[in-house]
């Protein structure tokens, strides 16, 4: 079997990043209707004004009894690795094993000066997500499974070397943290150079992406025309786009498995506002 075929017939994973704070009680509540829609990852992001991740992902472990739990992703700017190291340790043992270590390299300036911290260049900040994933491998008795998300050429080349979850999110940000798609095209092109530094892997990472809008809709292509104008993509480029998924439970499965077999990704993450809505589509790939 081939590299590709390996990937394009890996079974669906599904994870949803939770971006709301919520007391201990509505935590609970929110992670054990996840768990009972059928994620299977119950995932933290890594910004000011959100959920704590590590505290918040040992109480979604607490609440619930299959799904893993995850950090998506880390901004490795705010913290120093030996720090994070104690972190990532305590939380895997007081997960019962389940916690999966999502990093980053950050890309919102305003956070960083809003904490107090610098935000380096683009190299600089790449510069300490791999040192972070060094330090970690040194510091720690066993890293728990390693996800990297980035587009660029460097970052690629590390979580092909290091990580066991590729995170795509076919995006680019600016400055202000602003994210702007890139064309499906464009996607292919980063997914090509990813597998030419991936070359020299005995095992495939698992594919992950995150997925930005889950939009029910009777009619897929007036959805996307609607869309066209705050996205700088055609109806075309959008109907294709792993980002945007839309039509009835039944074409947004199809859609995922076409995904699936374009760009390789089985493992795909929706953001909290659109947990309920995607709940469906799991419903109808449960088994394909």
């Amino acid at each position: 079997m081939s590299h590709i075929e390996r990937i394009s017939n890996r079974p669906f994973r599904f994870g949803v990043n939770f971006m709301a704070p919520a007391g201990a009680a509505e935590w609970r509540q929110k992670c054990r209707k996840a768990e009972a829609q059928g994620y299977d990852v119950l995932l933290v992001p890594d910004h000011l004004g959100f959920p704590a991740p590590f505290p918040s992902l040992v109480a979604a472990a607490e609440a619930t009894e299959r799904p893993r739990v995850g950090t998506f992703v880390l901004n490795s700017g705010f913290w120093n690795p030996a720090l994070l190291a104690r972190e990532v340790d305590t939380t895997r043992r007081l997960t019962g094993d389940r916690l999966e270590l999502g990093l980053g390299t950050g890309y919102v300036k305003a956070e960083h000066h809003s904490a107090g911290l610098p935000f380096g260049s683009p190299r600089e900040r790449v510069d300490h997500l791999a040192r972070t994933v060094r330090e970690l491998r040194r510091l720690l008795p066993g890293v728990p499974p390693l996800l990297l998300g980035g587009n660029g050429d460097r970052v690629l080349r590390l979580t092909a070397r290091h990580a066991g979850v590729a995170a795509f999110t076919g995006a680019t940000a600016d400055a202000e943290g602003k994210l702007s798609l890139i064309t499906p095209s464009a996607l292919d092109e980063r997914l090509a150079r990813y597998r030419e530094f991936a070359a020299g892997r005995d095992t495939p990472a698992e594919l992950n992406y995150l997925v930005q809008m889950v939009m029910p809709a009777g009619d897929r292509r007036a959805r996307a025309r609607e869309l066209t104008e705050h996205l700088d993509l055609t109806e075309d480029e959008l109907l294709e786009h792993p980002a945007l998924l839309t039509g009835s439970a039944r074409e947004m499965a199809e859609q995922l498995r076409a995904h699936r077999e374009r760009y390789g990704f089985s493992y795909f993450t929706v953001l909290e506002a659109f947990a309920d809505a995607f709940a469906p589509v799991i419903e109808e790939l449960r088994g394909g």
